[in-house]
Order: structure tokens, then C-alpha cells, then sequence
């Protein structure tokens, strides 16, 4: 269970940041497919947290690198 409180906080976390420093994309990530469920109740665990925690990551860090060129 502790597992599944971490990621919960990492997530908020920097959801949190992307909103406060990264307004552009933070407009994105409630559009993102990821965050829609398909099923009526899906299951949220430990790995589907994780793998939401990465695709955050990814995207913050894709936005970086290709504003910062401009």
C-alpha cells in the first residue's frame, strides 16, 4: 500500500509543478487518452500508477527539450 501512496504524492507533485511552472502543457495532460478509462471501473494499482508517473515524466521532459530550442 505504501507503494501505491508514493506514487500517488509523485504524481501530485509534479502535476503540481507542471502547473505552476508549465501552464502551457499542463492544458495537455487532461486531454491525455491515458487519463480516460476505457472500462466502467478500472483498476488502478501500483504499475498503472507507475506507468502514468513515467508518461508525466516523459512528456515534461519532451516539452523542455523542445521549448528550450525555440
Amino acid at each position: 500500500m505504501k507503494k501505491t501512496q508514493e506514487l500517488l504524492t509523485q504524481i501530485t507533485q509534479l502535476t503540481s509543478n507542471i502547473e505552476t511552472n508549465y501552464p502551457e502543457l499542463y492544458s495537455f495532460l487532461l486531454e491525455e487518452p491515458i487519463t480516460i478509462p476505457s472500462t466502467q471501473h478500472p483498476e488502478i494499482n501500483s504499475t498503472v500508477l507507475q506507468d502514468y508517473l513515467q508518461t508525466l515524466k516523459e512528456e515534461l521532459h519532451h516539452h523542455i527539450k523542445t521549448h528550450k530550442a525555440k
